[in-house]
């Protein structure tokens, strides 16, 4: 085919795409303005929007502790930006259901006014009188901005402002340190917006050194009339250039792969293969590090075409720190964790646990990417999560056996973790939703990204920065950060709590978030009884009827209630907690109750004395 008929073939398919889409690629961050109500936290906002409280502290300078963050605050979480079928660019959260919640609460409360009720109804199914209770997700679509070199190029990353009543455009100027024209002029509506007194506003966000980038054109989710003008000067300049650019952007992505995969979390060393050398690039102390030499290291290109460009008709979930997304990778069933580049030292604690820990109840790592965002990708484990087969709609309830297996499944993988590997790591994120659940009914734990190393014969760790789910964390790590195998051991017994009843670690009474307690609060009232039976079966979830051995699930509660003692020490190892579960498991007539804690040895066995 002639050269000049190949260039004019491009070009007009080139300028076609561009005139039918308004958005042709969306930018790897934008943060969102997150007004704090009354009685919301750091804890609470992570939750709702997946996202690390580490991270939203990176973005919000103004936050010099983050455990006591003033209502009335605005923090800036960050996400990704995305062209969401080539109509506008945002970002798709997802919001868990529960008893009374409307299409009202989530977008003026729990998002604080970055959704509008016509933008859920508009990308959900649920009619807003009968959304689903419990067990189900909504939509919740965030529109954000990557900048318009027309306006400027000395601002790459962007804002989403909702306004509130007493906001002006002055005042919002100067909370961002920017002119009220620069405002303007990225939001050529704002004078209406503020004469409602609320909608959404782009202002030029600062990064996570306190500066205002600038303009990456490249990621800046252009217009079609803008991509079209550049795309005559690409497909001109390509034609001439293409095997240098081609040469030059490999060896870019090469760089950029091995310097991402040589850095450490903290002072811990990391070490890799780099495959495309065979070179070992290591850091002080490689015995600390990892290899991934076992897991495949895909191509963008080769994960984004196995699940539509990312699209949502494949994406299965929403973890903590990214989506997550089916496909079909060379014959096997695959799940992809598309995480944001923010995300490096999760994505790095993951990939650090899974190349090295490898057990029948934990997740299997299969290989990752480092191509524009951080990705991961796992085994495809069937039957959903934990989470879904409590209290979802449409699922046949659990049996009581198979709900002891899986509890005996997860204290496997815990175990494992926790006694036999070198180093030891913690998990410190246990809870339903990271307990997947395969065809056969048995489980494996899933989702490291919180995880932590310490070395053998160690019973604690440094105290830390607060991470995790919130009704999970045990009284010495919400209160002073201390962190040790223990953490995970309180997790498991809200776990066991939960395969009991059914309900949320948080039990929101009436369906007031305000009246709620914890459910080992509501557990421990029982259970401290001289005779708890008759109260412990109001507690147990209604949806199995009389099909449980009453006395099975009271062993099993007496086992949770020591999981969450107060006293850390108190505790057993997860060593003791698979003990007595085989013994459950195989016999409830040989494990006896009411020595649990009367019988010094036994208390001691199981707080691993």
């Amino acid at each position: 085919m002639p050269m000049k008929l190949l260039a004019g073939i491009l070009l007009i398919a080139i300028l076609s795409a561009a005139a039918d889409a308004i958005c042709r690629r969306g930018c790897n961050t934008a943060l969102a303005s997150y007004y704090l109500w009354q009685d919301s936290n750091l804890t609470f906002v992570s939750g709702v929007t997946q996202t690390p409280i580490s991270s939203i502290v990176a973005y919000t300078r103004t936050i010099s502790n983050p455990d006591s963050v003033q209502a009335g605050q605005r923090v800036n979480v960050p996400f990704t930006c995305d062209c969401i079928g080539g109509e506008f660019l945002g970002h798709v959260f997802n919001f868990a259901t529960f008893p009374g919640v409307t299409y009202l609460t989530i977008a003026q409360t729990y998002y604080a006014n970055l959704t509008t009720v016509e933008s859920l109804q508009r990308d959900n199914t649920y009619p807003p009188e009968n959304i689903p209770d419990t067990g189900v997700t909504v939509n919740v679509t965030v529109n954000c901005s990557c900048g318009d070199e027309n306006v400027s190029k000395e601002y790459g990353l962007f804002l989403t402002w909702p306004v509130r009543e007493e906001d002006t455009l002055e005042s919002v100027a100067a909370a961002n340190n920017l002119t009220a024209d620069i405002v303007s002029r990225y939001n050529p509506s704002a004078d209406s917006i503020f004469t409602a007194g609320s909608g959404l506003l782009y202002i030029p966000g600062k990064d996570q050194s306190g500066n205002f980038p600038p303009l990456n054109s490249s990621k800046s989710g252009l217009s079609s009339g803008a991509i079209a003008g550049i795309a005559i000067a690409v497909v001109v300049g390509a034609l001439v250039v293409a095997g240098c650019v081609y040469v030059w952007l490999r060896r870019k992505k090469n760089m950029e792969r091995i310097k991402l995969l040589s850095a450490s979390e903290g002072t811990e060393a990391t070490t890799f293969k780099a495959q495309d050398s065979g070179s070992t690039r290591a850091g002080a102390s490689p015995a600390l590090g990892i290899s991934v030499q076992k897991s495949v290291e895909f191509s963008y290109e080769e994960l984004a075409s196995t699940t539509d460009n990312f699209s949502l008709a494949n994406k299965i979930g929403e973890g903590g720190f990214g989506a997550v997304y089916y496909a079909e990778l060379r014959g096997e069933k695959a799940a992809i964790k598309k995480m944001d580049m923010q995300a490096t030292n999760e994505f790095l604690a993951e990939l650090k646990v899974l190349t090295n820990v490898h057990h029948l109840n934990l997740v299997r790592l299969i290989g990752y990417c480092t191509e524009g965002s951080l990705f991961l990708v796992y085994e495809y484990i069937e039957n959903g999560n934990l989470s879904q087969h409590l209290r979802g709609s449409g699922r046949e309830p659990l049996p009581w056996s198979t709900r002891i297996q899986i509890a005996l499944d997860s204290a496997r993988g815990l175990e494992y973790i926790h006694e036999h590997t070198v180093p030891v790591y913690i998990h410190r994120d246990i809870k339903p939703a990271n307990i997947l659940i395969d065809k056969n009914s048995h489980a494996k734990v899933a989702d490291f990204g919180l995880a932590k190393l310490t070395e053998v014969g160690s019973n604690s760790l440094p105290t830390g920065r607060l991470v995790g789910t919130f009704g999970y964390m045990p009284p010495e790590y919400a209160q002073y950060g201390d962190v040790s195998p223990k953490v995970d051991v309180y997790a498991f017994g809200v776990v066991i709590y939960e395969l009991i009843s059914a309900k949320e670690a948080i039990v929101k009474q009436n369906g007031n978030a305000a009246d709620s307690r914890g459910l080992v609060a509501l557990f421990e009232d029982v259970l401290s009884q001289p005779d708890p039976t008759e109260d412990l079966k109001k507690l147990i979830d209604p949806r199995l009827g009389d099909n449980y051995p009453l006395d099975s699930v009271l062993k099993v509660a007496q086992l949770a209630r020591a999981c969450t003692h107060e006293n850390p020490q108190l505790r057993p190892s997860m060593r003791s907690i698979v003990v007595a579960l085989m013994t459950l498991s195989s016999s409830t007539d040989n494990w006896d109750v009411g020595n649990f804690y009367g019988n010094q040895n036994l208390l001691n066995l199981m707080s691993g004395r």
